[in-house]
């Protein structure tokens, strides 16, 4: 037997195990160091510690989640959940992991590495060509839960202001496509109208999605100076998003290949990565810098550099770009699913609502994803796939959950931890739910179509 085979044979309560021990050893680690009471210590050697711990935790909590049928990224937010929440088990200290504004700044290099290689993974080429079908389930998909969610938190936090409620449907709408386009793969589907559709309209939900956060931050941004912003402003900000992603598509497409092919001059190494990251970085600020989101710069950056611009990189045998940043984004994107984490507070749990809120959230999280399936256009659809295909918030529900955290108006959070709290676990139900929901729809037959013939009975036993 191979040693990969071997390792896929051993039973999952037995990784679990492993995995207790391995939790048990890296909560000790931390008390150890903090008890020599050293207040000479290098900084960089404390952020090398936390470091060392998200990491393990992550790859530990990613394995597991495999080993189960799940995404990765789940197993890294479960282990931030387990190691934000180890003091209820009487170990103290890890707390000060993600308040350490040093470890906070890598995962906010994180996300924007994140949404920079869902922009690489896509192009302009790609949001042009993905038709009607595409357009009207992405809006009727942003529509329908950002709506639902207004209501049920309306509903269930009548003591909270309007920003919340629209801050928490804005965290609705958002669609993970990575995690439903593994799946169809896996499955063998990628290939089907069910798939094109849904990944098509991805691409049109990120963007539609990136549009509402700076709207819906613009107005709470507007609130919190107290400057209540009128509908005139409200369509200025959505203009700003919208001329900012079109501005910076329009630029790139025309630049981007001049620009690479200057770089590829250069007699010195790593070039593509440095130009690459450096675009990606400089989006960001200018994102920043007209009152957006840096997010939305990094995913426009994305979009605009497409192979076709570091070809003569390739030519040359050097790696694309996409390969090139994997390795950063594997570093640094896991430590913001492990923060991430470690902000769900499990006691908030056991305040009145929280999770009569996390179970109302996660219900229209799903139906209003279904909804969307609906708007398909074109004969013989499964909706129910498309819809299914739609469900998953993963990484993208929890960044603009994350925005939220930071938002404050007249003092107070807009998003606090057990809103946060309750998100989340719509984020990881909605998740796991992904995939046996789209391998059930894909095996029911398309509409109209003939059912497949029933299997036959097994050939009776040969008489001796």
């Amino acid at each position: 037997m191979t040693a990969a085979a071997s390792s896929q044979s051993v039973p999952l309560h037995r990784s679990w195990r492993r995995a207790l021990l391995w939790a048990g050893l890296f909560s000790v680690v931390p008390t150890l160091a903090w008890a020599s009471g050293d207040a000479h210590v290098d900084p960089s050697a404390q952020l090398a510690l936390y470091v060392a711990l998200i990491l393990a935790a992550a790859k530990l909590g990613g394995h597991l989640a495999r080993r189960a049928g799940q995404p990765a990224v789940l197993g890294e937010l479960i282990a931030g959940v387990v190691l934000g929440n180890v003091d209820l088990l009487g170990l103290t200290g890890l707390d000060v992991i993600q308040q350490d504004p040093f470890v906070d700044m890598l995962a906010r290099l994180g996300v924007l590495l994140l949404l920079f290689q869902v922009g690489l993974e896509s192009t302009v080429g790609q949001m042009l060509a993905v038709g009607v079908s595409s357009l009207l389930v992405a809006v009727v998909g942003v529509a329908a839960p950002m709506l639902l969610g207004i209501g049920v938190s309306a509903l269930l936090q009548p003591d909270k202001s309007i920003y919340v409620h629209l801050f928490v449907g804005a965290t609705l709408t958002a669609t993970s496509v990575g995690i439903t386009a593994r799946v169809l793969k896996d499955l063998g589907h990628q290939n089907t109208p069910e798939a094109r559709i849904i990944l098509g309209a991805a691409v049109i939900d990120d963007v539609l999605g990136l549009i509402i956060l700076a709207v819906v931050g613009g107005v709470i941004a507007a609130a919190g100076a107290g400057q209540p912003m009128a509908a005139l402003d409200v369509l200025w900000v959505i203009a700003k998003a919208s001329g900012f992603l079109l501005g910076a598509l329009v630029m790139g497409i025309r630049t981007a290949r001049t620009v690479m092919n200057l770089a590829s001059r250069l007699d010195a190494e790593g070039v593509l990565l440095a130009f690459g990251l450096g675009f990606c970085f400089l989006a960001s600020w200018a994102a920043n810098a007209i009152g957006l989101a840096p997010i939305v710069g990094a995913f426009a950056a994305g979009l605009v550099l497409e192979e076709v611009h570091f070809k003569v990189f390739k030519e040359r045998g050097e790696h694309g770009l996409e390969e090139l940043v994997a390795p950063l984004a594997q570093f640094l994107v896991p430590i913001f699913f492990v923060i991430m984490g470690m902000r769900v507070d499990l006691q908030s749990f056991a305040r009145p609502g929280v999770l009569g809120l996390a179970a109302a959230l996660t219900v229209v999280a799903i139906l209003g994803k279904q909804v969307c399936g609906l708007a398909a256009l074109g004969k013989g659809l499964r909706r129910r796939v498309i819809g299914f295909g739609m469900i998953p918030r993963g990484e993208v529900g929890l960044i603009f959950a994350n925005i939220g955290l930071g938002l404050s108006v007249g003092g107070e959070r807009v998003i606090n931890p057990e809103t946060f709290s309750a998100l989340v676990i719509m984020v990881i139900v909605t998740t796991m739910a992904t995939p046996p929901l789209l391998a059930w729809g894909l095996r029911q037959p398309a509409p109209g179509a003939e059912p497949p013939p029933p299997l036959p009975p097994p050939a009776a036993p040969e008489t001796p």
